[in-house]
C-alpha cells in the first residue's frame, strides 16, 4: 500500500501535531537546513532521531539528501574506497536501527539547481525554476577532464561494492533523478537523467536493493510519459517524489500539483498498478499566502494541500475510498 509523506522538522513542533492528526505513521529524515550538510551521521545520531520519532508515534521511515556519498565517490577520484568504506557502515548502521530506505543521487559539483524561486503562480503563490541559459557555473578543480564514461565507472563501482553490504543489512538504495535532468550542468557530466541510463544501473547489479527513487517532476522533464515509465521500473522503485513541472531540463517551472501537465491521477494509478508500497511524498510545492519563501518548495501550507489531492487520487485509483497509510518527512530546517 503507498504511504503518503509530508515534510516535517526533525525535532517535534506543531507541523508533527498536524501530521499526527492525518494519520502520518512514517518518517522520512530530509535536513533541509541552509549551510547544514548533514552527511556525516554517527550510529547515536541516527539512534537520536530514530528515538525522538518513536516518542511521537512515528516510525523511521526513510533517510534522503543527507547520506555520506562524496563527490570522490561520484567522480571516481582518489580516496573514494575510504568514503564508500564509511557509507558501508552507514548502512550497516541504518540495518541495525531498521531503517529500510536510503535515497541517493549521483549528482557531482552543482547538485539540485534552480535559477528562480520567486516565480508567481496560482493567486499570487511562488513556485521555483530552472533555465539554463541562466546558469554560469563551472566546475571544481576536482571534476576537471572527468569524462561521462569515469561517471559510469565510478557508479558501477560503488554499485558493486555497496549493493551486497545493502542486501545483508536489508535497506533498499533508491537512486534520484539528476536535477535537473540535463547531460551536465556546471560542465560535470550526469548520467541519472533517462529512462535508458537507469536501465544501465539496475543492470549493474540485479537486485532489489538497487532501485529507483522515482521523482515525477525529473521524469516529466525528460520527457517521458509518466504512467507507463512508473510501469516501466515497477518494483524496482524503492521510493517516490509526487510532484510536475511544466517545461524540459533546459527549462521548467515548477508547477502546483493539480495544474500541471502531467495527468496525475493516470500517475497514482500506474503506482497501484504496478503494486508499488513504498513511501511517496509530495515535492516542491507552492509558497502560500503568509508564508516567507525563506525555504522554497518546502513549506507547509502547500504539503497540506498536496497531501489532501494525493489522498483523494490515492483512494480513487486502489478504488477503496477507505483512508490509506501515509509518511512524514522530517527534515533539520523544517518548511
Amino acid at each position: 500500500m503507498v504511504q503518503l509523506s509530508l515534510v516535517l522538522p526533525r525535532q517535534p513542533d506543531e507541523r508533527w501535531q498536524l501530521a499526527k492528526q492525518m494519520g502520518v505513521e512514517q518518517a522520512v529524515v530530509h535536513p533541509l537546513e541552509v549551510g547544514d550538510d548533514k552527511t556525516r551521521w554517527s550510529y547515536d545520531d541516527l539512534l537520536g532521531t530514530k528515538n525522538w520519532l518513536e516518542d511521537a508515534g512515528l516510525e523511521f521511515g526513510v533517510l534522503e539528501g543527507s547520506v555520506p556519498i562524496s563527490d570522490r565517490i561520484r567522480l571516481g577520484l582518489d580516496g573514494r574506497d575510504e568514503d564508500i568504506a564509511e557509507f558501508k557502515q552507514f548502512v550497516r548502521d541504518c540495518g541495525d536501527l531498521g531503517i529500510p530506505v536510503v535515497c541517493y543521487d549521483w549528482m557531482a559539483g552543482v547538485r539540485w539547481a534552480r535559477t528562480e524561486a520567486h516565480l508567481e503562480s496560482r493567486g499570487g503563490s511562488y513556485t521555483t525554476g530552472y533555465d539554463n541559459a541562466k546558469m554560469d557555473t563551472g566546475p571544481g578543480t576536482e571534476a576537471a577532464d572527468v569524462t561521462r564514461e569515469q561517471v559510469w565507472e565510478a557508479i558501477e563501482y560503488f554499485l558493486n561494492e555497496v549493493v551486497p553490504v545493502a542486501e545483508e543489512a536489508g535497506v533498499k538504495l533508491g537512486l534520484h533523478p539528476d536535477d535537473p535532468p540535463r547531460e551536465s550542468v556546471g560542465e560535470i557530466p550526469r548520467i541519472a537523467n533517462s529512462v535508458e541510463n537507469y536501465d544501465r544501473v539496475l543492470d549493474i547489479y540485479d537486485s532489489e536493493y538497487n532501485g529507483v527513487t522515482f521523482c515525477q517532476g525529473n521524469f516529466a522533464a525528460m520527457g517521458v510519459d509518466v504512467p507507463e515509465t512508473i510501469r516501466h521500473f515497477g518494483e524496482k522503485i524503492n521510493f517516490a517524489h509526487f510532484r510536475d513541472v511544466e517545461g524540459d531540463a533546459d527549462r521548467f517551472v515548477e508547477t502546483w500539483h493539480d495544474d500541471g501537465p502531467t495527468d496525475m491521477q493516470a500517475a497514482m494509478d500506474a503506482f497501484v498498478d504496478a503494486g508499488f508500497d513504498g513511501p511517496m511524498r509530495p515535492d516542491h510545492v507552492p509558497t502560500m499566502a503568509g508564508e516567507d519563501n525563506s525555504n522554497p518548495g518546502y513549506h507547509t501550507k502547500g504539503r497540506l494541500f498536496a497531501i489532501g489531492y494525493m489522498r483523494g487520487l490515492l483512494e480513487s485509483a486502489e478504488g477503496t475510498g477507505e483512508t490509506v497509510g501515509e509518511t512524514t518527512e522530517a527534515t533539520e530546517e523544517g518548511a
